[in-house]
């Protein structure tokens, strides 16, 4: 499996010749043991089996899918177009790979739902293989993709999360990077055949003043 090229570093202008374009995170990220690449078809046998080595682990917390939505083709598909959503601004969405086993994903944090003018916000998602969980690689991750998203490049103002009540790991994820609690939210989402509650977190652009002016 070939890495994609990396993009231009965060807050450098536009320029033809790199593809960069301002208001964007970089494809591909680094942290201290991770690999993060952006979604590109080139990840779906990758993929698929992240989500099949998984498949118990998820199932208490995954969203109920149509029975072909990890058929290869299908895969091919969709990171198709998250790959062209990622260019349009509209969800930027990271798999993970340890840095030296670069071929076998064992993560996945997206931004969706990226809206900009007055709101300037996204919605944080992401999951862990059961065999990574608890060395601390998703918080490693989640801060890269914070820094990226709050940095000048992007720069969006707020980050939002939504957790069931009863995933203590979860919450505890976002509690360490600083999510506060905003508000509770009964049968919110259909997940694991019934209408879930869950609990909404949210992180604020330190950076952003109280009077600071959105781009329009």
């Amino acid at each position: 499996m070939s890495v994609p090229p990396v993009d231009s570093p965060a807050g450098i202008l536009a320029d033809p010749s790199t593809g960069f374009r301002p208001g964007s995170p970089r494809k591909l990220l680094r942290t201290e043991r991770l690999l993060m690449r952006a979604s590109t078809p080139a990840l779906a046998e990758a993929t698929i089996e992240y989500q099949a080595r998984n498949l118990a682990h998820f199932a208490r917390w995954d969203p109920t899918r149509p029975a072909d939505h990890w058929a290869l083709d299908v895969t091919r598909a969709r990171l198709g177009r998250e790959e062209k959503a990622f260019d349009a601004g509209t969800i930027w969405r990271y798999w993970l790979s340890l840095a030296e086993v670069p071929d076998r994903v064992i993560g996945v944090c997206a931004l969706s739902d990226v809206s900009r003018g007055v709101f300037q916000s996204a919605m944080l998602g992401y999951s862990l293989d059961e065999g990574c969980v608890g060395g601390g690689l998703m918080q490693e991750a989640l801060r890269q993709l914070i820094a990226e998203a709050f940095g000048p490049a992007v720069s969006l103002h707020r980050l939002q999360a939504s957790v069931r009540p009863e995933n203590a790991r979860s919450r505890r994820v976002l509690e360490r990077l600083g999510f506060q609690r905003e508000g509770f939210s009964p049968r919110y989402l259909f997940i694991d055949g019934a209408w879930r509650d869950h609990e909404t977190f949210a992180l604020i652009n330190p950076q952003w003043g109280e009077t600071q002016r959105p781009a329009m």
